[in-house]
């Protein structure tokens, strides 16, 4: 890792190594813009895990011009003196810290903030509900050039190490770089240079205000995802533009008004997006940023020493692991939890992390008292719970009846693109070990087992069961479950029909596909895979689409007969023939008898996971954490 771990100085701003984290809204802070004791120790645990520069989220301009309510701000001196406690604990952690500063733009609601959105036109943001945004006047966006430059100041006075003006992701700013939202006729739009006027005004007025020896960074998407947006091309023109106008570094971000392109999935190539800050490189002598789910120190000391960028955003990687880069500079990879890329939370807490955004309120310190604990079950949700009980200090033992740790979660690393899942699971079984956690394979915790050795508390984490449904004919050979599958303990014929087309199915049918059935999908609901992140979705949808898979929604099964399944779709009945396997995945159902057999047992009895409700992995595993907190 020479690479990473190498300082770098820009302006007079010392780095002491090459890891990023961006900016990713909390909330944290309520609606008066002030640092609150969440926020502070939120990104405090980053600058002690050994990052090296951190950009806090979307500090507003204004009163009420973000996109989410409970955001930082700096458009009033009052607000500096919270701030500057904030920076004081960054800095004394070894980081340093730029403040980033936005307008939302059209992305402002005035159902969120009470302000209309407003934008270079008339034009609403991306699709669904947002409302169209006014145009601003001439008036306005000199006003806006002023509350961005005042901020700076009051951000340089706040203790930052400098300033981001935020010009990304379908904001304010982006809004009016982009050809595809800026419609303007004046000063202010129809060529590069007019698009790019107000970020360029803005750089100019803050570097005026602030002095040559205050750090300005200027984040850029340049890549939208949407026809008729902004190109790589233009971006690199604004970026000289920009350098021009006195911008010392370069945030090399994408992402526009169809938003999902910003946080690339686990379906995803690593460093998706990297090859857009090596173009930037090209044309500019200022250090740039490159950014795109990089969760690896080996991706991130790839990139670096490839020169195509000078630092490497990992924010993803920051929410999973704090200790990311302490981790890595000592070379304890296999101790780092990884991203996985899920994306079932980060912004609003984190999967395999349920820590995070929760550090001022979560104490994991060892309790006075220790206490037995004895957990049944090994999936994820058992695994956390044994792993925090055992860092306060109770002794625990966790039971597994099969011969492999990790439950169903090890089926859900089966489909295309999900590899990466499995690391959450290699990651706890060494930590089991690390806290001296004991684990029997392949014994089932039983009420006369609780009864002979009497611990003092059992967690119950047994999981659940795949849900049959009661169609006639299904329980002939050629019917399987989808956990069947993916566990390759079936192999699946020519011809397939996947009966349930939640995320399981549709992704159990995406891994027959695969590997080369023919694969038909029947789901009762209007759609498929409704239940995953809108990103892994799109990608799934497109591969069962390029497999040619039949999908059949609004659609019940009838009967499953020996080389058929008859369904009935918008009531009229339908006969899919020539039928080699079909695989039930209608949904589970919550297992957990030894709860009810321990109902009087002297002990505390608790259920968590799938146990206590059949939730998906970020709810199991956040369950699983606070119910272990408070033993």
């Amino acid at each position: 890792m020479k690479k990473l771990f190498e300082p770098i100085t820009i302006k007079n701003v010392t780095i002491r190594n090459r890891t990023v984290v961006s900016a990713m809204v909390t909330e944290l802070c309520g609606p008066d813009g002030l640092a609150t004791e969440a926020f502070i120790a939120y990104h405090e645990a980053k600058a002690k895990g050994g990052w090296g520069l951190i950009i806090p989220e979307n500090y507003v301009i204004a009163p009420g011009v973000g996109g989410f309510a409970n955001l930082p701000g700096l458009y009033d001196d009052s607000q500096i003196a919270s701030h500057k406690a904030f920076t004081d604990r960054i800095h004394a952690a070894g980081a340093k810290i730029v403040c980033q500063l936005y307008h939302a733009g059209r992305r402002i609601s005035a159902a969120v903030t009470g302000l209309e959105p407003v934008g270079p036109s008339a034009m609403k943001f991306a699709s669904g509900q947002w409302e169209i945004s006014r145009a601003l006047t001439v008036e306005e966006i000199e006003q806006i050039v002023e509350q961005f430059a005042d901020a700076a100041v009051r951000a340089k006075k706040a203790g930052f190490d400098g300033v981001e003006i935020h010009g990304g992701h379908g904001y304010l700013l982006h809004s009016f770089n982009s050809p595809f939202s800026n419609k303007r006729c004046d000063a202010y739009g129809g060529s590069i240079t007019g698009r790019a006027k107000l970020s360029v005004d803005i750089v100019k007025r803050v570097r005026e205000k602030v002095g040559n020896d205050f750090m300005i960074q200027y984040r850029i998407s340049c890549e939208e995802g949407v026809p008729g947006a902004i190109t790589i091309e233009e971006a690199k023109a604004i970026a000289m533009l920009l350098e021009e106008a006195g911008i010392d570094l370069l945030h090399v971000s994408q992402g526009g008004d169809f938003n999902h392109v910003v946080s690339p999935s686990s379906c995803e190539a690593k460093a998706r997006y990297i090859n857009n800050a090596a173009e930037m490189k090209k044309v500019l002598s200022i250090p740039v940023i490159g950014v795109g789910r990089i969760n690896d120190p080996l991706i991130a000391e790839e990139v670096l020493r490839s020169g195509k960028a000078d630092l490497v955003t990992m924010a993803r990687a920051s929410l999973a692991d704090p200790e990311f880069p302490n981790k890595a500079e000592a070379g304890q990879y296999q101790d780092i939890n990884y991203c996985i890329g899920c994306l079932q939370g980060c912004t609003k807490g984190c999967l395999v992390n349920p820590m995070i955004g929760h550090e001022n309120e979560y104490d994991i310190t060892p309790v006075a008292v220790p206490k037995t604990v004895y957990i049944a079950g090994g999936g994820i949700a058992g695994c956390e719970a044994a792993i925090v009980a055992a860092k306060r200090g109770h002794q625990v033992t966790l039971f597994e009846s099969s011969d492999k740790l990790g439950g169903q979660w090890l089926l859900a690393c089966v489909p295309p693109g999900k590899t990466d899942f499995s690391s959450l699971a290699a990651w706890q079984q060494r930590e089991l070990k690390k806290q001296g956690v004991t684990v029997r394979m392949q014994t089932a915790l039983t009420k006369e087992l609780v009864e002979a050795e009497k611990p003092d508390v059992v967690l119950v984490a047994t999981g659940s069961k795949p849900f049959v449904p009661p169609i006639t004919g299904v329980q002939q050979t050629s019917v399987v479950l989808a956990s069947d599958i993916l566990a390759g303990r079936v192999n699946a014929g020519a011809n397939v029909v996947v009966i349930g087309g939640g995320s399981v199915g549709a992704e159990t049918a995406d891994h027959l596909a695969l590997h080369g059935s023919k694969v038909t999908i029947v789901e009762m609901r209007s759609g498929i895979a409704e239940d995953a992140s809108a990103r892994p979705r799109k990608f799934l949808l497109e591969r069962l689409e390029a497999a040619k898979a039949a999908i059949y929604t609004n659609a019940g099964v009838l009967m499953i007969g020996k080389d058929a399944v008859y369904i009935e779709q918008d009531k009229q009945p339908k006969k899919l023939e020539n039928v080699d396997t079909v695989v039930i995945a209608t949904g589970s159902k919550s297992y957990a008898p030894l709860l009810q057999e321990l109902q009087n047992c002297a002990c505390e009895v608790l259920a968590i996971g799938d146990a206590n409700g059949v939730k998906d992995g970020k709810h199991n595993m956040h369950e699983a954490f606070a119910t272990a907190l408070q033993i």
